[in-house]
């Protein structure tokens, strides 16, 4: 079987894809980040009158500080963002907090208490060994090098919720809906019916590869149903161009197709990373990141499995380094 052939082209023309602000209209924003790799997400800005909502900030701190300065520039309702909305735990997505000061800051619980245990030292503590990792080290490198950790000061969330949330800005209505475990534990998407606009953290890369740390595949698949449901005609993913109903499909895609040939491998009897390297990702090839796919299959055996052992995170790494070197 090969693999339903995705679209090309997924970025909404009307929006290049650049880095920097983007207007979407009715004063909603997106800050993307090319080329949508690893570290590089997308956050939002939501305005009504003189109240701002933030979703997301960035891996660091200068990058945060960036942002924020292109939106002040935009906007004097971004001069003191009212509230921040983090989409999930990672890092790339809520290490520049503390840039957002005296703002409310919501996420779900379980993203919540996983920041406690993904704390920007444990990068800085993988870059300084990278050195001495070889080819593992070169890879660590190639995904976070360009990102000062050790100038991360941790900020939690304030305010956690557990299915759905409601958050109003100015007479604009924004709303938080958990649709996790999927990406990470505690995934959120931040739907703004005004403006047909919905900010999906990571449950979409688009024209990159997903990575799928926690699973189960069905809350996924599930979670992009969810956005077709929706009434948009603007989605903007963690990573990767704006785009619409079109890339929502073609992550959907990509995840039933992977499952399947993951299930007929694990059926088989090969291993994880056998499993990985026999599938056939070829009609993805324009996807950045394929080395990803060792996760993705290392997750759905486990669920395969009925196995909730954690992942061991320096074999995965190691055996995307290793993917990554053989396509390279």
């Amino acid at each position: 079987m090969t693999a339903p052939s995705p679209n090309t082209g997924l970025g909404l023309g009307k929006f290049s894809y650049t880095k920097g602000l983007h207007d979407l209209g009715n004063n909603t924003y997106a800050w993307l980040q090319p080329d949508g790799g690893w570290g590089w997400s997308n956050a939002g800005l939501i305005v009504d009158g003189d109240q701002s909502l933030l979703v997301d900030t960035l891996f660091d701190v200068p990058h945060t500080r960036d942002m924020l300065d292109a939106m002040r520039g935009a906007t004097k309702a971004a001069d003191a963002i009212n509230t921040l909305v983090n989409t999930h735990h990672n890092g790339d997505h809520c290490y520049g907090n503390e840039c957002c000061h005296g703002a409310e800051i919501v996420a779900h619980k379980l993203a919540a208490e996983a920041m406690v245990h993904e704390p920007p030292s444990m990068l800085a503590g993988f870059l300084e060994m990278a050195p001495e990792l070889g080819d593992l080290g070169d890879y660590l490198t190639k995904c976070f090098g360009a990102f000062d950790f050790k100038g991360v000061t941790p900020v939690l969330p304030t305010t956690t919720f557990e299915t759905e949330l409601e958050r109003m800005v100015g007479n604009k209505k924004v709303l938080l809906k958990h649709v996790g475990p999927a990406h990470t534990p505690g995934d959120v998407l931040a739907y703004v019916p005004a403006d047909k606009t919905v900010f999906t953290g990571d449950i979409l890369f688009i024209e990159g590869h997903p990575i799928m740390w926690e699973g189960p595949v069905s809350n996924w698949i599930s979670a992009c149903d969810n956005i077709l449901a929706m009434d948009v005609d603007i989605v903007v993913p963690g990573h990767g161009p704006i785009t619409d109903k079109r890339g929502v499909t073609a992550v959907r895609n990509y995840l039933i197709y992977v499952r399947d040939e993951a299930r007929k491998r694990f059926d088989a009897g090969l291993d994880s990373f056998e499993a990985a390297r026999d599938i056939n990702m070829t009609d993805y090839d324009s996807w950045g990141d394929g080395e990803r796919i060792a996760v993705n299959v290392a997750t759905l055996y486990r669920e395969f499995r009925g196995d909730d052992t954690p992942h061991d995170t320096t074999t995965l790494f190691s055996q995307m380094a290793t993917l990554a070197k053989d396509r390279a």
